[in-house]
């Protein structure tokens, strides 16, 4: 069995999620959107409840089109608050409206993507980390991007949350280096 970075549990869902999609680079505004919201999500709770969800969430937020969501209002919130397969919480419902919204504002500017990814100069910053002790909850760039995209209309996007989005995303690779993904992810760059 090949060696995964110490956060995986053994659930299928979260090795496959980690072997495929965590870390790799993901350079579609919307899919970006998505991934921020979902980590939105999951502050103050774990990753796998989000990960079982996902396909609940999806349904529930029109898949998450925020050209869609930016239209909705206390109907849809009261409507997602009834909703048992998604996360009810108002504060969070609310600021993906919110944030679906402002989303709309970076995506006419210069591309969602574009504005993520020009934090990093178009590439993934590359780590090497020894042990998950070594990772970091949160960086100034992280605190940077949280602060920005505040300004800019986003909410529930501090800067552990952006932190575990730029690891979800791939704009930094945190697999440990004794991770058998770390040397994949790493030739991921576009």
């Amino acid at each position: 069995m090949s060696q995964r970075c110490d956060w995986v549990g053994h659930e299928a869902i979260y090795m496959t999620y980690h072997d495929t999609e965590w870390g790799v680079p993901e350079y579609d505004s919307r899919a970006l959107w998505e991934k921020l919201i979902l980590d939105g999500f999951q502050a103050g709770l774990s990753w796998i409840t989000i990960l079982k969800k996902r396909d609940n969430f999806r349904a529930a937020f029109a898949g998450f089109d925020p050209d869609v969501i930016a239209l909705w209002g206390e109907p849809e919130v009261n409507r997602l608050l009834a909703d048992p397969g998604i996360i009810r919480h108002r504060g969070k419902i609310e600021a993906t409206i919110k944030n679906a919204r402002a989303w709309q504002r970076i995506e006419a500017e210069q591309g969602f993507d574009n504005y993520l990814w020009g934090y990093v100069d178009g590439v993934p910053m590359q780590n090497t980390w020894d042990s998950m002790a070594d990772v970091p909850a949160h960086t100034p760039l992280s605190t940077a991007i949280s602060k920005d995209l505040k300004k800019r209309g986003f909410t529930f996007c501090g800067p552990t949350i952006v932190y575990a989005f730029m690891q979800a995303c791939g704009l930094v690779n945190d697999h440990l280096v004794t991770c058998h993904r770390h040397g994949e992810v790493a030739k991921l760059v576009r």
